[in-house]
């Protein structure tokens, strides 16, 4: 299968996101190019990657002094602690700045890895091979790194750009159900926002990404990437337009927050259920009419993922919810700052609305009650 280099590129940085099956083949190539002094590599390799994968990068990097470190992912596990472990094992194989550390994982693992590699020795070489669909699709590209806290989802870290992004998409034919829906949510919402042309594809398509056929993956990928890069390559530090990226997410950390980070519900799910709160706001709002209400949620019901947000029709559920909106990252002040969406395809200013909690929480009723 064909192999996709999509550039990221800005006034300060400039690497490749590569899609592909067996994409990984080239990672000695790359490593010898992008990073020529390293001798050293430190691999922060998810626990749940099959063991195959592990004899791969052995083969590839045999050349390099090569240290396994096992991550056990979870939202528990992306942590300060978790970070303080792996910077004292680092350490002690005496990595210097010219070396490489390598995340193996999905997008918790690409997160943890990525701070820890911003942060030690004020900064080290740093490589993400994706092995989830979230990750590949989303996460793995744009340099948020960091860690969770008691008071909210991603609220302390840095930014911190890879020198090569690797998505291998033979990663993902071992991946189950839950974790394709966790990865299609991110797909789905770079097609609401941007691509009204990709949305349409993704209602044809929808059901082959859901059942991993890899032709369909491998261009969900590719395109989900190309908008993801369209809006970190314009605003790197999420000053302005990336905040559109965050899209179903002042909710969907509520949601996740509020539930401790249960494995009851994955990331993806929440951001599935996050976007039609924001959209049913938005047409309460009268920023969208409630046909673009309808034809996303149609996508919902006929890829069985009405699941979701069923619950949420309870608008004494949402009230739940409304304390743990307040400390979402995009505030700027005492209200809460959503981006809402106008049309498939094209989204309000991040900024423009903005809502008092108290107000949020009288009007949840009529807003979010269908």
């Amino acid at each position: 299968m064909k192999i996709h280099e999509l550039k990221f590129k800005n006034s300060i940085h400039n690497y490749s996101v590569i899609t592909g099956n067996n994409s990984l083949s080239i990672i000695q190539k790359k490593i010898k190019k992008l990073c020529p002094k390293t001798k050293k590599i430190v691999l922060i390799i998810d626990t749940k990657v099959p063991r195959k994968f592990k004899n791969i990068f052995k083969k590839k990097l045999k050349n390099y002094e090569t240290f396994f470190f096992p991550f056990y992912a979870n939202e528990k596990s992306k942590s300060f602690r978790s970070v303080e472990k792996l910077l004292q094992k680092i350490l002690l194989k005496n990595l210097n700045r010219s070396d490489l550390i390598i995340s193996v994982g999905g997008g918790i693992t690409g997160d943890v890895s990525g701070f820890v590699a911003s942060i030690y020795k004020r900064g080290v070489n740093f490589i993400n091979v994706p092995t989830t669909l979230l990750a590949q699709a989303d996460s793995a590209i744009g340099g948020k790194t960091g860690v969770n806290s008691t008071q909210g989802k991603n609220l302390i870290g840095s930014f911190y750009q890879p020198k090569l992004v690797i998505n291998d998409t033979s990663f993902l034919n071992s991946l189950p159900k839950k974790e394709i829906v966790c990865g299609y949510a991110e797909i789905l919402k770079h097609s609401i926002i941007k691509d009204k042309s990709f949305f349409k594809w993704l209602k044809k398509n929808t059901k082959h990404i859901l059942s991993k056929k890899k032709k369909e993956l491998s261009y969900a990928v590719k395109k989900s990437c190309e908008i993801k890069i369209y809006y970190v390559s314009r605003d790197t530090n999420e000053k302005g337009l990336r905040m559109i990226l965050n899209f179903g997410h002042t909710f969907a950390h509520a949601i996740e927050v509020k539930n401790n980070y249960s494995k009851k519900i994955s990331h993806g799910e929440a951001v599935l259920t996050g976007m039609i709160l924001a959209i049913r706001l938005s047409y309460a709002k009268k920023v969208c009419n409630k046909k673009v209400l309808r034809e996303i949620e149609d996508i919902y019901k006929k890829n069985n993922l009405i699941y979701t947000f069923k619950k949420y029709n309870n608008y004494k559920l949402i009230n739940s919810l409304i304390p743990f909106l307040k400390n979402d990252k995009k505030n700027d002040d005492d209200k809460i700052n959503f981006v809402l969406l106008k049309k498939i395809g094209k989204t309000t200013t991040p900024g423009k609305f903005k809502i008092q909690i108290l107000d949020l929480k009288n009007q949840s009723k009529s807003i979010f009650q269908y």
